[in-house]
């Protein structure tokens, strides 16, 4: 309880907390169209009253952009790292449960996954379905489950090697109640943990997709879209790449310390 009581885990939660309630209260406190409306007479104007955060090059507000660029992030990390959940976790514990053969193919199979850089596999999948939000939350699933696989197989294979499954095997459980009694339960704090560090990679997944123009597409509010835009402008308005980068920064820390306050908490081997 104290671990979770600590100045990492509470900055960690506040600054999720944070990025959740923009994403989830951005629709009440700001008109979604202000992200695409276009003013000319306003293009690279500073922070002011009338615009918070400045405005871009085509005169859109960044205080909107950069709010409802929090509800693609977020939704997009989310749903990839579900997909990867829905792919990851059968696959992690028919591996670490059966072994034999059935976890020598598997595993092969996500070996030759893993032997490409996860952000190089999202791309080069986005690349081959095309530039669009379904496309590339399914492109960075697809690229994260063979890490989550690899997690599960490993507690399912720590987790039947226990003197309660052997009994249950013993006493003829069969195999779908054992997974679902025995060894799902005890593999959820592991499972837990890696999707909440997973989620800080999928926001800088899709930033990047989406820097690359191979993510999300205009005239959608996307970080690392609002990030490339701003390139040639730097020096004239850096404001215009501050913006999204600092919000971006922000996510990807505060999931990072909430990921590794989880691990303090739920992990047993680091008590």
């Amino acid at each position: 309880m104290r671990k979770f009581l600590s100045a990492k885990a509470l900055i960690g939660l506040a600054l999720v907390l944070t990025v959740v309630a923009v994403a989830i209260l951005a629709p009440f406190f700001i008109a979604p169209e202000r992200a695409t409306q276009m003013v000319m007479s306003a293009r690279l104007q500073p922070p002011s009253l009338a615009y918070p955060l400045g405005t871009d090059q085509l005169g859109r507000d960044l205080l909107a952009r950069v709010m409802l660029g929090a509800q693609t992030s977020l939704m997009i990390a989310v749903l990839a790292v579900g997909m990867s959940i829905v792919l990851g976790l059968p696959l992690g514990i028919i591996s670490g449960y059966f072994g034999g053969r059935i976890d020598n193919v598997l595993m092969r199979i996500i070996d030759a996954l893993l032997s490409f850089p996860a952000l190089l596999l999202a791309l080069t999948i986005s690349a081959v379905l095309g530039p669009n939000l379904q496309n590339t939350i399914i492109a960075i699933g697809i690229a994260f489950t063979p890490f989550l696989a690899r997690i599960v197989r490993g507690e399912a294979l720590r987790v039947v090697q226990m003197p309660y499954v052997e009994a249950a095997r013993a006493a003829g459980t069969r195999d779908v109640q054992m997974i679902l009694r025995h060894i799902l339960p005890n593999i959820m704090p592991a499972l837990i943990v890696q999707a909440t560090i997973s989620l800080a990679f999928a926001v800088l997944a899709e930033a990047a997709l989406s820097f690359l123009g191979l993510g999300t597409q205009p005239p959608m509010a996307s970080w690392g879209l609002m990030i490339q835009a701003s390139r040639q402008f730097l020096d004239l308005a850096p404001w215009t790449a501050l913006v999204p980068g600092a919000a971006l920064a922000i996510t990807i820390l505060g999931l990072n310390l909430l990921g590794d306050v989880l691990r303090d908490v739920l992990d047993p081997r680091v008590r």
